[in-house]
């Protein structure tokens, strides 16, 4: 048999979150593996924000995260903050802009995201297993144990930095709610994030010739409100917009979304009617929405009425419809296309300044894995970033 191979802190996962834990460990001379199961680190950083890497936001507070408890990302965020890490992403000298709202992006790969991070663990002295296969997990007097496929591990701290659930085909799953449960830990129940909503068959019929089709918007759902970009699909909406709702989405609510925004189109459509009133109201209505929309609008509150022929009573409808379109969504992608997972290991578990379990000493709970999930932007990031140096300066 082979020899267990030991070391102070093992970390399960080779993510955004694990690498940064791993990385601050080992600057504190602390032995470090991480042991991944896929067989290259990292693969949610090298697809997101288009192969840019959105790694943070310059306006990330603790307002921009969804939890139970609200206050828990609060130490952490304060920390290690954006600016924290913008320093690290110069000190290797990674090129990027702002692209909007705060999101900063690399200009040329989000592959400098990685690369940057494994400099890091590597001049830490951070041992990588990539492509294992772990079988269990255990805990006895002297610590952790790993069994793998390629052996047995052990360590005095165990850092699970599994992630959630969403986007499947880069290798996630639930695997650290497992353990959590293992040790006897609460979990929030997890549920698909930033992620596209659906239509029933209905509702589809009356919008599947507007897939492509993209407005401006601000959508409310449950007294939370976002003004971004939305676009029709095959399937519903999505769009930075709904991706941002859906994370306050629950079935069977209602969202609300205003189409022109800034605009008051009852009234738009009485100066119009007025100024031409020969005019469809397909036409008038194509000076405030994209023409397939104002066709379908157009179609549902009045026809191919002209101007004229349309009462105020009529003109509010079609109003209604633009600027508060109340809509019941079926449902949502689900995981598989879902950016983050909502809910996981309950805040109350874990000591929110260390992360460490408070019933089981020296297991940590880090990133997404976490009950804690940011909006839109490079809050995710931000979240990995500073959950993973608040563990790797105790473990």
């Amino acid at each position: 048999m082979k020899q267990p191979l030991v070391y102070d802190v093992v970390v399960l996962g080779g993510g955004a979150a694990g690498l940064m834990c791993a990385s601050v460990a080992g600057s504190r001379g602390r032995r470090v593996v991480v042991i991944e199961q896929a067989k290259r680190p990292a693969e949610k950083i090298r697809i997101s924000g288009g192969g840019r890497c959105n790694f943070t936001n310059l306006h990330a507070t603790p307002a921009n995260f969804l939890s139970r408890n609200p206050h828990f990302c609060k130490s952490a965020l304060s920390g290690y903050t954006q600016h924290d890490f913008i320093a690290l992403v110069e000190k290797h000298r990674i090129a990027y802009h702002e692209k909007t709202r705060g999101q900063l992006f690399c200009n040329d790969s989000s592959q400098q995201i990685i690369d940057m991070l494994l400099d890091e663990c590597e001049a830490a002295d951070v041992t990588l297993h990539l492509g294992a296969k772990i079988s269990s997990v255990g805990k006895g007097e002297s610590g952790f144990t790993v069994a793998t496929d390629c052996g047995e591990i052990r360590g005095q701290s165990l850092v699970i930095a599994t992630g959630g659930p969403s986007i499947p085909k880069m290798g996630s799953s639930g695997f650290g709610y497992k353990i959590a449960e293992q040790f006897g830990l609460k979990i929030v129940p997890p549920r698909a994030g930033l992620v596209p909503l659906t239509f029933d068959e209905a509702l589809l019929a009356r919008s599947k010739d507007l897939a492509g089709v993209a407005v401006d918007a601000i959508v409310s759902c449950d007294g939370v409100q976002f003004d971004e970009a939305m676009l029709f699909t095959h399937r519903g909406l999505s769009g930075p917009a709904i991706l941002q709702i859906s994370s306050y989405w629950r079935d069977g609510d209602d969202i609300q979304i205003d189409m022109a925004p800034g605009v008051d189109v009852f009234a738009a459509l009485k100066e119009l009617r007025r100024d031409h009133p020969r005019q469809e109201l397909a036409t008038g209505l194509a000076r405030l929405l994209p023409s397939r929309l104002a066709q379908r609008i157009a179609e549902a509150g009045g026809g191919m009425s002209r101007m004229a022929d349309m009462s105020d009573r009529q003109l509010q409808a079609v109003a209604v419809l633009v600027n508060k379109w109340q809509v019941t969504p079926r449902g949502t992608e689900g995981y598989r296309t879902a950016e983050v997972t909502l809910g996981g290991v309950d805040t109350a578990e874990l000591s929110s300044k260390t992360f460490e379990s408070r019933s089981v000493p020296g297991l940590f709970f880090i990133g997404e894995v976490i009950d804690v999930t940011g909006h839109l932007g490079g809050f995710n990031f931000q979240w990995a970033w500073s959950s993973g140096f608040a563990a790797g300066q105790i473990v």
